[in-house]
């Protein structure tokens, strides 16, 4: 993909000290809490504005997963950068391409093409995810809406040229109380202020403040769909925004993988190096293994919202879920390696305490953990009920071609069918005996799954449903990573994909992660693992899916 090459180029090299946007320059930024202004300068000359702005309206959005792999480029070097320039507006413009007029996605796309930042202010802090007991307020009047109220820890608020607010249009409970509303600087006078910067312990350069309305008086032209819908729109809008974002952090913890290799190929310890310790090898090859498995299901989700719109609900709550927390976890696995070096803020290792800070605020936002798993728990019986037929190749396919654009009229808020989990089900039949029984048994828990969910009682298929219930939809989560790594495999043709080696390292580390207790895999599946692992280092290749040249 030539964006992706074209902005690696741009970055340059990382260990270069001279280098504005170089691993140095940007830790020093952090440090001052602030972005790099050499890194804002850079994705302004990319235009990474327009990666956010559909074809049609001039941009270069036409597939979630190439978005994917651009934005991962930024998230590579910095988490901050890649919320703080344009991540944030991204999430934001959604609902305008969603519900928008022709106007107001003509305004929007102007605004980013030109390098403009957008915010979104869904929640409130006194209510968390529960955005429907929101008190902000949008009061209808003659021509227009009268603002009252606060929305706090906003990314770029004070700097963005317009803001998408989810506001309360009714003072009755229920779905229909709600709308989205699209304005800016430009049409708020005296009744808004600024609330003070907030301070943050990760992503340190991005400007989190809030806005204070005060009987702000707005255009009717504001509204983003239809009065009292914005609660449905917001919903089929975080389906792109959760299916996303994952992804995108992978080159996160890329780098901390490479850094942390790095360090265990250059230090000796025991008269070796720490590479060659069985602790430390175990740690990078299941880092490794682990990050293909979450950029499977990353992939999976994304390329769900084009070909399998109906079911973008689940897999996207799955991805949003799953992916941080996988990945977290294997950056607090690599800094057992490193030791003490990793609490350093200086020097080569340095990125990886910023990333290992940054990586908790992906989980956050309008979408964290606990909130993806209620958006499962409900549909897990459907979803027992009606898997539908198995997922079709090309989801699994790593830079294929979709039909251009975002289906977003197609996006439902019940999924229609799990063809992704019946990709466990539906493998030809593998010569390798070691990950057949793997399959076999992962395939029996997603069953045993499904009747277990089949079971619930309706107050436990609620967002108030108890412990159990968010148990089951964790594992049904991991399944589903199960089930994309699986698809990714069963759809390569040739290379490291196409080796049941790595297949088999991801299913055992699934199956050990729900409890199944796998036989241990053959000897020789983790050392052509740590092979690939080793090749891709030495000749500076990423470690996900694509195996692509880091040299630009």
């Amino acid at each position: 993909m030539n964006r992706v090459q074209e902005l690696i180029g741009l970055f340059g090299d990382p260990d270069d000290p001279t280098n504005p946007v170089g691993r140095s320059a940007l830790l020093a930024a952090d440090e001052r809490g602030e972005l790099s202004a050499a890194g804002e300068d850079l994705l302004d000359r990319f235009g990474f504005g327009a990666e956010f702005v559909p074809s049609e309206l001039g941009g270069r959005l036409d597939q979630l997963d190439s978005l994917v792999r651009v934005a991962r480029e930024v998230f590579r070097r910095d988490v901050g950068l890649g919320l703080g320039y344009g991540v944030t507006s991204f999430m934001a413009a959604v609902n305008v391409w969603a519900g928008g007029s022709p106007q107001q996605r003509k305004h929007l796309a102007g605004l980013l093409l030109d390098g403009a930042k957008v915010s979104v202010a869904y929640h409130e802090l006194a209510y968390g995810n529960d955005f429907l007991r929101n008190e902000f307020t949008a009061r209808r009047i003659p021509g227009g809406y009268v603002l009252d109220g606060t929305k706090q820890v906003i990314n770029n608020a004070d700097r963005a040229a317009a803001w998408v607010l989810f506001a309360r249009t009714d003072p009755a409970p229920g779905a229909r109380s709600h709308s989205v509303l699209l304005t800016g600087p430009e049409d708020c006078g005296e009744g808004l202020a600024f609330l003070p910067r907030y301070r943050t312990a990760g992503v340190r350069g991005c400007h989190l403040t809030g806005l204070d309305f005060r009987d702000c008086a707005i255009p009717a032209g504001a509204l983003v769909g239809e009065e009292g819908h914005g609660a449905e729109l917001a919903l089929r809008s975080f389906q792109i925004t959760r299916s996303a974002l994952p992804g995108m952090a992978v080159g996160t913890v890329d780098t901390c993988l490479r850094t942390v290799l790095r360090f265990a190929l250059g230090r000796r310890l025991y008269r070796g190096r720490v590479l060659d310790l069985p602790h430390a090898t175990t740690t990078l090859t299941g880092a490794f293994t682990d990050l293909l498995l979450c950029d499977s299901l990353a992939l999976a989700a994304a390329r769900a919202v084009h070909l399998l719109p109906g079911q973008s609900s689940v897999t996207g709550a799955a991805v949003k879920y799953l992916v941080p927390r996988l990945l977290g976890r294997t950056a607090g696995d690599l800094s057992v390696i490193l030791g003490a070096r990793f609490y350093v803020r200086e020097g080569e290792h340095a990125v990886f305490g910023k990333h290992l800070r940054d990586l908790p605020v992906l989980s956050l936002g309008h979408a964290g953990s606990t909130a993806c798993l209620a958006t499962l728990i409900p549909q897990l019986p459907r979803l027992a009920r009606n898997p539908g037929p198995p997922a079709p190749n090309p989801l699994f396919t790593p830079g294929g071609t979709l039909t251009p654009g975002i289906p977003y009229e197609e996006l439902t808020l019940a999924t229609d069918g799990d063809a992704l989990g019946g990709v466990l089900g539906a493998v030809p039949e593998v010569s390798d005996a070691y990950t057949a029984a793997l399959l076999r048994q992962l395939a029996e828990e997603l069953t045993v799954v499904r009747a277990e969910a089949l079971a619930l009682p309706p107050a436990e298929r609620t967002p108030l449903a108890g412990p159990a219930s968010f148990r089951l939809a964790d594992r049904y989560a991991q399944l589903l990573a199960a089930a994309a790594a699986t698809g990714v495999w069963r759809a390569a043709t040739d290379g490291f994909l196409a080796d049941p080696a790595w297949l088999a390292a991801a299913l055992h580390r699934t199956a050990a992660r729900l409890g199944l207790r796998p036989a241990p895999p053959p000897s020789g599946t983790a050392a052509r693992v740590r092979a690939e692992l080793l090749r891709r280092y030495d000749e500076h290749r990423s470690f996900d899916l694509y195996d692509l040249s880091l040299d630009g």
